[in-house]
């Protein structure tokens, strides 16, 4: 019996050096990580409830984030946060202007066209944003880190506009940045990304949910 007590201990350990290591890296992280996790999982959930105050939630937690970014040599993704910072005093203005004598914007789907037209556009942008990155930068992971902030960017344009393809953008950018920011060494962040992961889903089937009342309302 004891003999099986070590040997499930023993299959276990794997498990609990993770858990050990994201502990280790939820504690040290520095205090702008920590906020801006906080405050990108509160845009995130009011995103996905359709709230105008998911904009000054993002624009706080893209600030903290780019110091983050800029402090481990992702350059890509802390120049993105920039973009978003745009990008989100757009769709602050954008979703208060819903227009068509409309009260609140709706969600809306693309063409196929476009859909395989944002394809095309995030593949390219990530090759060269890649190649620029890898011939001019310290870059630690520079075609990683061009897909997350190409796709980023088109998922973040979506987004604003009220997409329902944002969130399968943002699912896929989501996977991809578990991985990377683990293997960069930023735990906390790829902790984060897990859950913006979950949110992402959730977002989708909300969305869909809404966009399915408007078509019949």
């Amino acid at each position: 019996m004891m003999d099986l007590l070590q040997k499930g201990l023993e299959l276990l350990q794997p498990v609990f050096d993770v858990l050990l290591l994201i502990w280790g890296a939820i504690i040290g992280a520095s205090w702008y990580e920590q906020l801006a996790t906080i405050f990108g999982l509160l845009g995130v959930g009011l995103m996905i409830r359709q709230s105008i105050w998911t904009f000054p939630a993002g624009l706080v937690q893209v600030v903290l984030s780019g110091v983050v970014f800029y402090r481990a040599t992702l350059y890509a993704d802390m120049k993105l946060q920039g973009f978003f910072f745009v990008v989100l005093v757009y769709g602050w203005w954008h979703w208060t202007r819903p227009g068509e004598n409309r009260t609140v914007l709706p969600v809306t789907q693309m063409s196929w066209e476009a859909r395989i037209g944002y394809i095309v556009a995030g593949v390219a942008g990530t090759l060269l944003w890649g190649w620029y990155q890898q011939t001019y930068t310290d870059n630690a992971m520079p075609y990683r880190d061009s897909f997350i902030a190409t796709f980023s960017i088109l998922a973040q344009v979506l987004q604003v506009r009220k997409k329902l393809e944002n969130w399968i953008g943002w699912i896929v950018v989501n996977l991809a940045a578990i991985a990377v920011y683990w293997m960069a060494g930023l735990y906390w962040f790829s902790v984060l990304y897990a859950l913006f992961l979950v949110l992402a889903l959730g977002g989708y089937f909300e969305w869909r949910k809404s966009f399915r009342e408007t078509q019949h309302g």
